[in-house]
C-alpha cells in the first residue's frame, strides 16, 4: 500500500491498493471515515496513477467538501432517532428517555455512549420486530428469527431458512424507511430474488416504495457516522 498527496488548502491523501483483479484504475471515497482509495492493477505505473489523481482532484475536493466527519456520541451529541434530530443529556433515574427532542439519559456520564446504544438497539428489535410481524401477517407466512446486527453492505436480509437479519441503525431513519425495509425482507419470504414478482409483492405489502429507497441511498451512509464506544 503507497500513498499519493494532493497539495492543496487542505491536501488530500490518497492510499494506492494494488490488485491482481482490478483492470482499470477506480477511485473510491469512504462515506464512514473520508478516506481516499485508488485500486490499479498490479503492473501500473506509479506515473500514472498519480496523473489519474491528479485529473480527479476537482471530483475529490467536490466530494470532500460535503463529507461529514464521525460524531461520537456523548453527552451533548446530536443524533436521530426515527428521523429526528435529538441532543443526548444527562437524566435522572434508572432508564433512558426520550422527552421533548431530547434523549435523557441517567448514570455516570463515560457510560452514556453504552447505555444510549442499548436503547437504541432495544427500540430497533421493538419497530423491527412490529413492523416484521405485521408484513408475515399479510403474507401468511412465518420468519424463523430476527437479528440485529451493525451491517454496512446491506441494510437486511432474508435467509434461505426464513431468519431476518436488519441493521439496528435503521431506527435512526425515519420509521417509513424502517417499515420500507421491514417489508422488502419479508416480502423475500414468498420470493428469495428481486424478480419483478418480487417486487410486486414489495408494492402489494407497502405500498410505493421508490422515495424510502432513494432514502437510504441518498442518506443511508451518513447513518454511519454516529461512534458508540470505541
Amino acid at each position: 500500500m503507497g500513498q499519493i498527496t494532493l497539495s492543496g488548502n487542505p491536501p488530500i491523501e490518497v492510499n494506492l491498493r494494488r490488485s491482481s483483479r482490478a483492470r482499470r484504475m477506480t477511485l473510491r471515497l469512504s462515506q464512514l471515515d473520508g478516506k481516499v482509495t485508488l485500486t490499479l492493477p498490479l503492473q501500473t505505473p506509479d506515473r500514472e496513477a498519480r496523473a489519474f489523481v491528479a485529473d480527479k482532484e476537482a471530483w475529490l475536493r467536490g466530494h470532500l467538501a460535503g463529507y461529514a466527519p464521525p460524531v461520537r456520541i456523548g453527552l451533548g451529541a446530536r443524533l436521530p432517532i426515527e428521523g429526528v434530530m435529538m441532543q443526548v443529556r444527562a437524566g435522572s433515574g434508572r432508564r433512558v428517555r426520550i422527552e421533548a427532542g431530547a434523549i435523557l439519559v441517567p448514570g455516570p456520564a463515560e457510560q452514556a455512549s453504552a447505555r444510549l446504544a442499548g436503547h437504541i438497539k432495544s427500540l430497533a428489535r421493538d419497530r423491527l420486530a412490529a413492523a416484521s410481524d405485521h408484513y408475515a401477517d399479510c403474507l401468511g407466512r412465518r420468519y424463523s428469527k430476527l437479528t440485529l446486527h451493525d451491517t454496512r453492505s446491506r441494510w437486511g436480509s432474508c435467509s434461505s431458512d426464513g431468519g431476518l437479519m436488519y441493521s439496528w441503525r435503521l431506527v435512526m431513519a425515519p420509521p417509513e424507511v424502517l417499515t420500507y425495509v421491514a417489508a422488502h425482507e419479508v416480502a423475500h419470504l414468498v420470493e428469495m430474488n428481486h424478480s419483478s414478482a418480487f417486487w410486486r409483492v414489495v408494492t402489494d405489502l407497502y405500498g410505493p416504495w421508490q422515495a424510502q429507497r432513494d432514502w437510504l441511498k441518498i442518506h443511508g451512509a451518513g447513518l454511519h457516522r454516529y461512534r458508540f464506544g470505541d
